[in-house]
């Protein structure tokens, strides 16, 4: 795989597509992401608007991150003191 030269989601399919100079394809289905991953609303509604507001930031966290952790970290229901 080369350089990226478009990353997003599409809703037909319910993936998020990432397309390369060389013609390489990746699409990651975001179905199955939150069917493995996400446990709570919080945590689909969180995947949700990484997908529309930011699919390239999605598919790095899908593909090199740790998706659980971030989970994790960003829908924590500690109280506030």
């Amino acid at each position: 795989m080369e350089k990226l030269i478009s990353c997003e989601f599409n809703i037909d399919t319910a993936c998020v597509e990432l397309r390369f100079i060389d013609g390489s394809m990746i699409s990651i289905d975001c179905t199955a992401v939150e069917d493995e991953i996400a446990h709570t609303i919080r945590q689909r509604s969180e995947l949700d608007w990484l997908v529309y507001n930011d699919p390239v930031g999605y598919a790095n966290m899908i593909l090199n991150g740790d998706p659980a952790e971030y989970l994790k970290n960003v829908t924590d229901n500690s109280p506030l003191d």
